[in-house]
């Protein structure tokens, strides 16, 4: 079974990015690379260590236009990161006020999310208790899966 490594997103913003998921995030800027061409843009990657030793790769293009936004819901994308206890998401939220920083706050099942954008419009999730799937596919999800794939087709 594949453990994720790292996530790799553009920013429109390197020094609003830089400050935001060092000071607000509480990441660790560990390493940077640069050059002069990727797709024809000079850029910066910034690596920072998230605590569970996985990685957020923040990737800016100079020059490079931020895409229009798309007509999905803002938050279909987003990066998911956990708190140890839903107490600890009181933190979290006193956090958040004091830099400024909107949010905003939804239940699923157990989970106690907070829900935040980047400086970029990229939106993260701070949940609690973290998620624990199981380790093998789920003969009623992979079902219900199918099921929802067969309806769109007719």
């Amino acid at each position: 079974m594949l453990k994720l490594d790292h996530i790799v997103f553009p920013v429109w913003n390197a020094q609003a990015s830089l400050a935001f998921y060092r000071d607000v995030m509480g990441f660790a800027l560990v390493d940077t690379y640069s050059g002069d061409d990727w797709g024809g843009y000079p850029w910066l990657m910034m690596f920072f260590a998230a605590h569970d030793g996985r990685e957020v790769v923040l990737v800016s293009l100079r020059g490079a236009k931020k895409p229009r936004p798309d007509r999905l819901a803002r938050d279909v994308r987003h990066l998911a990161s956990a708190a140890a206890t839903v107490k600890a998401l009181a933190g979290w939220r006193r956090k958040l006020a004091a830099k400024g920083v909107a949010f905003w706050e939804e239940r699923h099942g157990p989970q106690h999310s907070l829900y935040l954008e980047d400086p970029n419009g990229t939106v993260l999730e701070i949940t609690a208790p973290p998620s624990s799937p199981a380790k093998r596919t789920q003969r009623k999800a992979l079902a219900a899966a199918k099921r929802w794939i067969a309806q769109a087709r007719t």
